[in-house]
């Protein structure tokens, strides 16, 4: 008799600009090849550096409607004149083979997912403080000064919605958040989940400096 696969476990990340989800999500994939990373798809256009396939599933925006109306797509938003989305196949496919899958994706399309796969696992990742927040999205020195204080605008609205997630992960130092991330998505961890009162205190000093 075969032996019988046990099913991956739905990693959702987000997280607001500058708090480290790209690196984080990252690390986590490189460290446990149980880990895969969704490949979302998107209508904008490929650039010279970006493969497809595995940086994005390029489509039309026709296409692209095509899949929506098809409910192919486990979440989808509208970023200025582009729409990305996650694949549900490709994600389920993942799963029944016994991988688990991570969705790198905003609050909104967390809250997507949640709804119709409410047994996924909700991590957000936030910084130790909003002058972390603003020292690196300043570092980067890619932005004007007015799209830096969008940009922290933004974040810290994105921060308002921590309360839709399972777990906090204050990415302070890289190599501990990564540490933390990994336990909490395998699910050998059940620390800073949110509903505590030491998470509730944390996120209220971290809103509180803004």
């Amino acid at each position: 008799m075969s032996k019988r696969i046990r099913r991956g476990r739905l990693v959702v990340i987000s997280a607001p600009s500058g708090a480290g989800k790209t690196t984080l999500v990252r690390g986590l994939i490189a460290r446990d090849p149980r880990f895969e990373f969704s490949v979302s798809y998107t209508t904008r256009e490929q650039r010279p550096n970006e493969t497809a396939g595995v940086d994005y599933h390029f489509v039309t925006t026709a296409r692209f409607e095509q899949l929506k109306a098809a409910g192919e797509f486990l979440e989808y938003a509208q970023v200025f004149d582009n729409y990305y989305a996650t694949g549900r196949e490709a994600v389920e496919t993942l799963l029944r083979a016994g991988r688990h899958v991570v969705v790198e994706i905003d609050w909104q399309g967390a809250r997507q997912v949640r709804a119709q796969m409410p047994d996924c696992c909700c991590i957000f990742i936030v910084p130790p403080s909003v002058a972390a927040l603003e020292s690196r999205l300043r570092s980067r020195q890619t932005d004007s000064d007015q799209v830096i204080r969008r940009r922290l605008r933004d974040s810290l609205d994105d921060l308002s919605h921590w309360r839709e997630f399972d777990y906090i992960v204050v990415n302070d130092h890289l190599e501990a958040a990564l540490d933390e991330l990994a336990g909490l998505a395998s699910g050998r961890l059940r620390r800073n989940r949110v509903g505590t009162q030491r998470v509730a205190r944390r996120m209220q000093r971290l809103l509180g400096d803004s």
